[in-house]
């Protein structure tokens, strides 16, 4: 899959293709439908598809940290589109100057002086253009006038809601992590590369291998229990923490993972982390003997969750 980082790196080449814009995160149930519609356009036509996704996602640009949490961040996105067969990404930049570009600047200068645009595949509800003016129908009219083709795609319902970014970090927030398997086709999981912490897991006789969530905040908060795969040939059982440790008075956001039954240097490695279920919230603790008595009641009852 190619990437293409940013509107300034478009060539010629990337022109003539089909087209699907959003922010596609989580690349769920209802994404699937939508990318399963651009590449069977793009089998058709004899077209490369192209994806066009946004860093900081919209919302975030508006909202800061008060946006919604992501399901994905940059690099899981990537990764899952490419493994849903996707042929091209473009990550457009959303700053001030792209927010002011109007509608009818949008479809000009992305879709067709860009992309060359010959079949565009939208969701059911985008919108786009300085204060969300563009809609389905201008698209329509724009496809008329410039010679491309706009299909809109119906809403994907799944046990009698909507699939959506928003229901999965619903269902994560409620721990149905059934549910959110369910809409996103897949188990919930986040990956990053092992970094050093500060060893107070190592300290309290549980070392941890941590991960930073790269993204504003996490759709999860509390302790859960996991699979790591990743760490060793085949996956390991563990025990995750995701938040800011406040009994320690911690500041940044990490996921923290004590690997169950496993020994070995792995800093520097990419991990998948896979949330099965959640135990607890995230409290704060009197003392570092009551967080390592509570932290020893967790790991005992992954063992029981996973029988071992």
């Amino acid at each position: 899959m190619e990437v293409i980082r940013g509107i300034h790196n478009l060539r010629p080449r990337h022109r003539d293709s089909v087209v699907t814009i959003g922010n596609f995160d989580g690349v769920h149930l209802g994404h699937q439908v939508i990318l399963s519609d651009l590449q069977q356009a793009g089998a058709r036509l004899e077209l490369p598809d192209t994806v066009m996704i946004f860093e900081p996602q919209p919302q975030e640009f508006f909202l800061g940290v008060a946006a919604p949490a992501r399901l994905m961040n940059w690099r899981e996105k990537i990764d899952a589109l490419a493994a849903a067969g996707v042929a091209r990404v473009l990550c457009v930049r959303f700053d001030e100057k792209f927010r002011q570009l109007t509608a009818r600047g949008f479809v000009q200068q992305l879709l067709v002086n860009g992309l060359g645009c010959r079949h565009l595949v939208i969701g059911d509800d985008f919108r786009f253009g300085c204060d969300r003016s563009g809609d389905f129908a201008l698209l329509q009219a724009a496809g008329d006038e410039f010679g491309f083709a706009v299909k809109n795609t119906t809403t994907v319902v799944v046990q009698g809601g909507r699939a959506s970014s928003t229901r999965i970090r619903s269902a994560l927030k409620a721990g149905d992590f059934s549910l959110a398997e369910t809409l996103l086709g897949r188990p919930y999981t986040v990956s990053g590369h092992v970094v050093h912490g500060d060893k107070l897991g190592r300290t309290l006789g549980v070392p941890t291998a941590n991960i930073s969530p790269r993204r504003l905040h996490s759709p999860l908060s509390g302790i859960y229990v996991v699979t790591v795969e990743g760490a060793a040939d085949t996956p390991v059982f563990g025990v995750s923490s995701v938040g800011r440790r406040p009994t320690v008075n911690g500041q940044d956001e990490r996921i923290e993972t004590y690997l169950l039954d496993f020994s070995g240097d792995i800093y520097g490695r990419r991990i998948r982390v896979q949330f099965h279920h959640k135990l607890r919230e995230e409290l704060k603790f009197s003392s570092l003997d009551e967080l390592k008595v509570a932290m020893a009641k967790d790991i005992a009852e992954a063992r029981e969750y996973f029988q071992i």
